[in-house]
């Protein structure tokens, strides 16, 4: 009995090597429309958990914009006096 990986696998690399150099055009273009459905059905929440009887929470996006500030107005000097005057 002989478990050498390579040899026990070679059937199937014969195959596989078949099939890409017999139907490769197809198989990629197979692959290609296989890989947008799943792209597809991840995007519309298919990879979320459902857990039953559970209320359906909806978040919305706020988009808050501030004015920029007066120019004309200079911005407050902060002093603070600590009440130390050595000199």
């Amino acid at each position: 009995m002989n478990l050498n990986a390579g040899e026990v696998l070679k059937p199937v690399f014969d195959f596989l090597d078949n099939a890409i150099a017999d139907y490769g055009v197809y198989l990629y273009l197979a692959l290609v429309w296989v890989s947008v459905v799943v792209l597809v059905w991840v995007f519309s929440g298919g990879l979320r958990r459902k857990f039953p009887n559970q209320p359906h929470i909806r978040a919305g996006i706020g988009i808050v914009i501030q004015p920029p500030a007066n120019p004309l107005q200079p911005t407050p000097i902060l002093y603070h006096d600590d009440g130390d005057d050595e000199v």
